[in-house]
C-alpha cells in the first residue's frame, strides 16, 4: 500500500513538473562562437531527456559487449557444476541401492565435471568401496584428510577401512587424532574409550568419558552410569594389588550406580571387612531389588563374617523375601535359598524351595537336586538322572551382550567395544524352540527319578561311622550362543554311555535300587589294566578353551561376526575320552600297542 502511494505521488509531482516546464514563457539560447541555437524550455527538456536515454542505451550496449566473454564462462561453469550435481546425487542413490556399474559411471562423471567438490571425492571412495576396491577407496580418503574441509570425513574413512582390514590399532590411532580435531566425534570418542578399556587403561577412559560430557555427546544420568561402570573395573582389577585404590573406587561407583551388582557385591565385601555389616546389607540390599543376582545373595549371606550356616541361611531367606513373588527375579531369591540350606544340610528346606521348578527345571535347578540327593541320601543314580536331565534343561540367566555369553561381569562387549552392555538375561540360545528336544527321555531316568531313595546302611556300634566322600558335580559351563550345536547323535551316545555307567554304578553300591531294565554286563576289556570310568560331562573336541579376551579388540565388528572363534583348538587326548565311534580302530595297549605305535 506504502508503495502504490509513493508511486502516485512520484507521478503528481512529474505531472506538476511538466505543467511548470509548460506554462514558462520565453526562449533558450546557447551559444557557442559562431554557433547559435535558439529553442523554447519545454523543447529543450525533451531533447535533453532524448539525449539522456541515448547515453544510458549506448553505455548499456559497450558494457553487454565487454562482459560477454564472463557471463559465457560463468555459464559454462554453472553448467558443469549442475552436471557434476546432478552425476553426485544420481551416483549417491545408486550407491544407496547397489548399482556398482551405475555409480562408478556417475562418479567418473562428477570427477570430471566438479573434480573438487567434496561430495565428489565422497563418490568416488564409496563407489570404490562398493567395487572392494580397498586401496583405491583408502587413496581418496587420504587425498580428502588432506583438506581442510573434508579432514573428518577422511579419517572416518580410513578408520572404516582399518576395521574391515582388521587393524585394530591403526583405527584406533585415527580416532585419536579425530577426536584431537572434534572432541564431539560420536565415532571417535566410542572407538578411543573401547579401545582404552579393552587395554585396561581406565584413566584414560574415564578422561574421554569427561570429554563426551562436556561436548554434550551423552546426559548426566548416562555419564554417571558409565562412570561407575569404570570405576567398578578398576576396582576389580586392582582388589588384590592396592586394595586402598580399589575400595575409594568401588565406593565411588557405588554412590554413582548403586544398582550396579559387580560394584555392590565388592563394596559389601570390603564394609564386611571393616566390619559394618548394616553399611553393607544396605548396598546389597539395593542392588538385590532392582536386580536380583545370585553374586548379590552369596555377597549378603557372608556379610558377617563367622556366621554359621544355618545364620547364613536365615539371612539368605530374609533378602529373598524382599522381591515380591510376581517380579521375574522371584526365582533367583528361590535358587539363592536352595543353595543356603544346601549348605546347612537343610535338605527338606531345599526340595521345598525347588518344587514348584522341579517339572520344567533350568540347569540350576537340576544340578541343585542332583547335589541334594547325593548329599541327603548317597543316592548317585538319582543324582546322575538328575544330571542328565540338566544336560537338555533350559539356560539359565547369563551375563550376555551383544550374543556373547560371558561368565563373569565385564564392562565392556568383546564384539563391539561398547561400555555397559553385559546385562544379566537368558542367552538367546536356550528361547524357546519349535524343533524337538535333542535328548530324548529315557525310560531309565523316569524309574529312577520315580523309584523311593534308598535307605542308608547305619554301621554297628563298636565300629566308627565312614562318611562317604561326596563330591559335587561340577558346574556346566556357560553356554554361548556362538557354540557350535550338539549333533544328535552326538547326544544320543552320551546319554548311553551315562546311562550304563549309571546303571553299573547302582547295581555294586546301591542294590536297593532296581533299574528299569536289564543290563548286560560289560565285556572285559582288551588291555590289562582297568579302564578308567568315563565322565559325565566330557569336553567335546571341536570346543576349545574360551580365548581369552585380546589385549586390542575390533571396536565394530559387522553385525553377523559373534567376535570369538567357532573352532577352538583340538586335544588329541581329549577325542579319545569316552567310547570310540564306530568307524574309529582304537588302539591296542600292552606290547602290542609299543609295537604299533613303532610301525610294526
Amino acid at each position: 500500500m506504502l508503495r502504490i502511494v509513493l508511486f502516485l505521488v512520484l507521478i503528481a509531482l512529474a505531472a506538476a513538473g511538466a505543467a511548470w516546464v509548460a506554462d514558462q514563457p520565453g526562449d533558450l539560447v546557447l551559444t557557442a562562437g559562431s554557433f547559435r541555437a535558439s529553442t523554447t524550455l519545454p523543447r529543450f527538456v525533451f531533447l535533453l531527456g532524448l539525449f539522456a536515454a541515448a547515453v544510458v542505451l549506448l553505455w548499456s550496449i559497450v558494457t553487454m559487449i565487454w562482459r560477454t566473454p564472463g557471463r559465457m564462462r560463468r555459464r559454462r561453469h554453472e553448467k558443469r557444476h549442475a552436471r557434476g550435481r546432478h552425476a553426485i546425487t544420481h551416483g549417491l542413490l545408486a550407491i544407496g541401492h547397489g548399482d556398482t556399474a551405475l555409480a562408478r559411471r556417475h562418479a567418473e562423471a562428477a570427477r570430471r565435471h566438479a573434480p573438487n567438490d567434496p561430495l565428489a571425492l565422497l563418490l568416488h571412495a564409496q563407489s570404490a568401496q562398493l567395487e572392494g576396491k580397498r586401496d583405491e577407496a583408502q587413496r581418496v580418503f587420504r587425498a580428502m584428510a588432506e583438506r581442510e574441509d573434508t579432514r573428518l570425513l577422511g579419517l572416518r574413512g580410513l578408520f572404516i577401512e582399518a576395521q574391515r582390514a582388521d587393524d585394530a590399532v591403526g583405527a584406533v590411532m585415527i580416532a585419536e587424532e579425530a577426536i584431537k580435531l572434534s572432541p564431539s566425534s560420536t565415532w571417535a570418542s566410542h572407538a578411543v574409550l573401547g579401545f582404552r578399556c579393552a587395554r585396561g587403561d581406565w584413566s584414560g577412559a574415564l578422561a574421554i568419558l569427561e570429554s563426551n560430557l562436556s561436548a554434550g555427546l551423552i546426559d548426566k544420568p548416562a555419564y554417571r552410569r558409565q562412570r561407575g561402570v569404570l570405576l567398578t573395573a578398576r576396582a576389580l582389577e586392582l582388589e588384590k594389588m592396592d586394595r586402598d585404590v580399589a575400595r575409594e573406587s568401588v565406593m565411588e561407583a557405588i554412590k554413582l550406580a548403586p544398582t550396579l551388582v559387580p560394584a555392590a557385591v565388592l563394596a559389601a565385601k570390603f564394609e564386611s571387612e571393616a566390619h559394618q555389616v548394616r553399611r553393607a546389607m544396605k548396598l546389597v540390599e539395593t542392588a538385590w531389588l532392582a536386580n536380583p543376582h545370585p553374586d548379590l545373595a552369596d555377597a549378603y549371606a557372608h556379610v558377617k563374617l563367622g556366621d554359621s550356616a544355618r545364620q547364613r541361611l536365615q539371612r539368605v531367606e530374609t533378602l529373598a523375601a524382599k522381591t515380591h513373588p510376581d517380579k521375574p527375579g522371584h526365582v533367583e531369591g528361590q535358587l539363592a535359598i536352595a543353595r543356603a540350606a544346601i549348605d546347612a544340610s537343610e535338605f527338606a528346606r531345599a526340595r521345598q524351595v525347588l518344587a514348584p521348578y522341579i517339572n520344567d527345571p533350568t540347569q540350576r535347578v537340576a544340578l541343585l537336586m542332583a547335589e541334594i540327593e547325593r548329599a541327603e541320601h548317597g543316592d548317585s543314580g538319582r543324582a546322575r538322572a538328575w544330571t542328565l536331565r540338566a544336560v537338555r534343561a533350559r539356560h539359565d540367566p547369563a551375563w550376555t551382550a551383544d550374543g556373547y555369553v560371558s561368565d563373569r561381569w565385564r564392562p565392556v562387549s568383546p564384539v563391539t567395544g561398547r561400555l555397559d552392555a553385559f546385562q544379566w538375561q537368558t542367552p538367546v540360545a536356550s528361547l524357546p524352540s519349535d524343533k524337538a528336544t535333542t535328548i530324548e527321555s529315557s525310560a531309565f531316568e523316569e524309574a529312577m527319578l520315580a523309584a523311593p531313595p534308598p535307605k542308608r546302611v547305619t554301621a554297628a556300634p563298636s565300629e566308627s561311622p565312614v562318611e562317604p566322600v561326596v563330591t559335587g558335580p561340577a558346574p556346566a559351563p556357560a553356554a554361548q550362543d556362538n557354540s557350535p550345536p550338539e549333533t544328535k547323535e552326538t547326544a544320543k551316545e552320551t546319554v548311553k554311555e551315562t546311562v550304563k555307567e549309571a546303571v553299573a554304578e547302582t547295581a555294586t553300591e546301591e542294590p536297593a535300587v532296581a533299574p528299569a531294565e536289564p543290563v548286560k554286563p560289560a565285556p572285559d576289556p582288551a588291555e590289562s589294566s582297568p579302564p578308567a570310568a568315563t565322565p559325565v560331562f566330557r569336553t567335546r573336541a571341536d570346543l576349545g578353551k574360551p580365548a581369552p579376551i585380546p589385549a586390542v579388540i575390533p571396536i565394530v565388528r559387522a553385525p553377523d561376526d559373534p567376535g570369538i572363534d567357532d573352532e577352538g583348538p583340538s586335544d588329541e587326548f581329549t577325542e579319545q575320552i569316552g567310547t570310540p565311534k564306530p568307524h574309529a580302530k582304537a588302539q591296542a595297549g600292552g606290547w602290542r600297542g609299543f609295537w604299533s605305535r613303532w610301525g610294526a
